[in-house]
Order: C-alpha cells, then sequence, then structure tokens
C-alpha cells in the first residue's frame, strides 16, 4: 500500500538486453524473438539448474528436420536464442541450425559450458555466422567452480575459450562476440573480479553479471541470492560490482546485465517497487519453445519452481501449431493473470526475488 498522499508507483518496466519489441500488453501477432531448446540434456550438474535434481522432460535432441519445422512457423523472427535446460553442444546439427537461421538474417545466441568446445566445433561456429556465445563461468578458482557447476573443469574451459578467441582471430571473423556469464550468488559473488581479470587475460569480448532464480534445491535458494540483499551483503555486493566496473573500463571489456542498466542497478534490484513483474514483455513478445514442443512462457520459468503443467501453455506439435498456442486459451489466461496482483507462481518472485 502507498502512504496516503502520495501517488501510486507505476509497475517497474525493465528494458530489454536488446531493444525491446513491443510495449506490455500490446500483442505481436508472431513472435520476433525465440527460445528454442536444441537439447534438454546436459553435461554439467549446476547447483543452480533444476535439470541437476529432476529432469522435467523426456529426454530429446532435436534434429535439423525438426528444427527447420519449428522455425519456418516464425515467418517474422529476428532473434533465435538456442538453449534453454541443457547444454546446446551436445547437439551434433547445431552448426547446420545456426547456418538455416543465418541465411534468414536472424541474429544467433546461446549459452555454453564450453566443455565441448574443442578445434572443430571452434571453426563450425565461426563459419556458421554465430552472432554471440556465451560461456558460463561461476569462479575463477576450480574449487569455486566445481562447487557450483559440479564439474571439476574449469582449467579445460579455459583452455577452450582461449582457443575459441584464436580461432575467430585467424579466421579473420568479426563474430561471434564472446562473453563470459557468471551467476552470482553468496558463495561466489567474491570471485567474480578474479573472472573479469580472466576474461581480460582470455581476450574475451564481455563479462555478463546475472541473478540465480532460486527454487529450493543446491545452492538454488534464498539464503544464496545476491539480490535485494540487506545489510552487509548488498554492501559488499555493491562494492564488488563497482571494482569490476571500473577495472573493466581499464582492461577494455564491456561489463553488462540484464535489463540493459548497469551491473550496479542490476546487483540493487527493485526493493519498493510494486508489482514489478507487470513489466515484463515477454508472454506478449517472445516464444520459448522446449525440446520435446512444449511452449512455456519465458526461459525463466522452469527455474522457479513453479509446477511443470502450471506452465506449459500448449505444445506446438498440436493441430495449429505454434500459431494455435500463442492465441491459445491458456496463453490468454496467463497473460491475464499477468498483468494482475495475483500473477502465475513463474511470475510471482520476478523482480522481487530474482531476475526479470
Amino acid at each position: 500500500m502507498q502512504p496516503a498522499g502520495q501517488a501510486p508507483r507505476r509497475p517497474f518496466v525493465p528494458a530489454a538486453v536488446d531493444a525491446p519489441l513491443t510495449a506490455p500488453g500490446e500483442l505481436l501477432d508472431n513472435p520476433r524473438e525465440l527460445y528454442i531448446e536444441v537439447t534438454n540434456r546436459c553435461n554439467s550438474l549446476c547447483e543452480t539448474c533444476p535439470l541437476t535434481f529432476e529432469p522435467q522432460e523426456q529426454e530429446h535432441y532435436l534434429t535439423l528436420d525438426e528444427f527447420t519445422q519449428l522455425v519456418d512457423q516464425f515467418p517474422r523472427l529476428e532473434r533465435a536464442v538456442l538453449q534453454g535446460i541443457g547444454e546446446p553442444l551436445l547437439n551434433r546439427e547445431l552448426a547446420p541450425m545456426i547456418r538455416y537461421l543465418k541465411a534468414r538474417d536472424v541474429r544467433v545466441v546461446f549459452n555454453t559450458n564450453a566443455i565441448l568446445l574443442y578445434p572443430r566445433r571452434q571453426v563450425e561456429l565461426v563459419e556458421s555466422g554465430l552472432d554471440e556465445l556465451r560461456v558460463s563461468c561461476d569462479g575463477s578458482t576450480p574449487e569455486t567452480y566445481a562447487r557450483l557447476r559440479g564439474v571439476n573443469v574449469l582449467p579445460k574451459v579455459l583452455r577452450n575459450l582461449g582457443q575459441m578467441v584464436e580461432t575467430r582471430r585467424r579466421l579473420g571473423a568479426a563474430n561471434p562476440r564472446i562473453s563470459l556469464f557468471f551467476t552470482g550468488v553468496r558463495q561466489n559473488i567474491h570471485e567474480l573480479p578474479g573472472v573479469l581479470e580472466l576474461a581480460g587475460q582470455l581476450g574475451v569480448d564481455e563479462l555478463y553479471l546475472t541473478r540465480m532464480v532460486f527454487f529450493g534445491e543446491g545452492l538454488a535458494t534464498a539464503d544464496q541470492s545476491i539480490f535485494n540483499g540487506q545489510g552487509a551483503v548488498q554492501d559488499q555486493v555493491q562494492a564488488i560490482v563497482e571494482q569490476c566496473e571500473r577495472r573493466a573500463a581499464e582492461l577494455g571489456i564491456a561489463f553488462r546485465s540484464a535489463g540493459a542498466v548497469s551491473p550496479r542497478e542490476y546487483a540493487a534490484g527493485t526493493e519498493g517497487v510494486e508489482l514489478p513483474w507487470q513489466g515484463c514483455r515477454r508472454p506478449w513478445r517472445l516464444g520459448y519453445i522446449t525440446a520435446n514442443g512444449n511452449a512455456l512462457p519465458c526461459c525463466i520459468a522452469p527455474f522457479t519452481g513453479a509446477p511443470y503443467d502450471d506452465i506449459i501453455l500448449g505444445n506446438v506439435h498440436a493441430p495449429g501449431g505454434f500459431s494455435a498456442v500463442w492465441n491459445g486459451q491458456r496463453y490468454q489466461d496467463f497473460r491475464a493473470r499477468h498483468q494482475s496482483a495475483e500473477p502465475p507462481a513463474a511470475c510471482r518472485g520476478c523482480g522481487l526475488d530474482w531476475s526479470l
């Protein structure tokens, strides 16, 4: 409730990393942005990922034929993110999938743990036209990396990443842009400066700070969150982020976070903002399709601990394909609840307990 005599706060409206394509409530006839799980299995055991604890769908690897049939349902597609739950490099047809999208002038991005980023795959990705390669790295020491990601492979990841930077240079390519993605929790936030130094040594273009979405297992718990922290925790996070902002400028590395805000603003969170989830545009502008064809509201939803059946809004293999799902009753009901004070369970903590 607002204090008497004050105007009500407007819902928090986050800017997208890329320019927003629509305002809340303005429904696109067909999404311009699409998340596609090219596989739903992984070769890491991350302590902040639900796949480690309870796989939510039957194992599947998209074939190239399945992929093209799906993508062809999005005639106005501008950006594709080839990830969800799972490690994209496990799919051996990943490079042809990227080439198919690039032939349509679609911007293509994906996150990887880089364990399988061997020289042959490096060349394939550069030659495919991939726009951005995001490598998850949640620690600067082998011990912290292994604690967060469940596999003791940091030296291999750094070797592969350094080779990827060199492969891009050797082939005379400007792309893919190469980023390090750091999921910040209380157990590893002190190593963010060390990850930044690694980025500088390897010649990486960018370091990206993202917050953990917690669902109650492993390290994905509320007491590990750095978001909307209090007292000493918040002071520590802010000091580390400010240190990294200064050092990144010295190294010539971009230091970013979600929402098109500075990492300092991102780490501070949205404390005091009412109904922040109402500013999210995802249910109106983008699609998320799992490896088995289920349409979910966004890439965050599987991490929230919401009942999985509640976040399935339809299946693209049913009659009518994605269009029938996008305009169907379940999606319409989801959007209506999203704009209320009692949103779906997957949205309730968004902007309050975790990242928008």
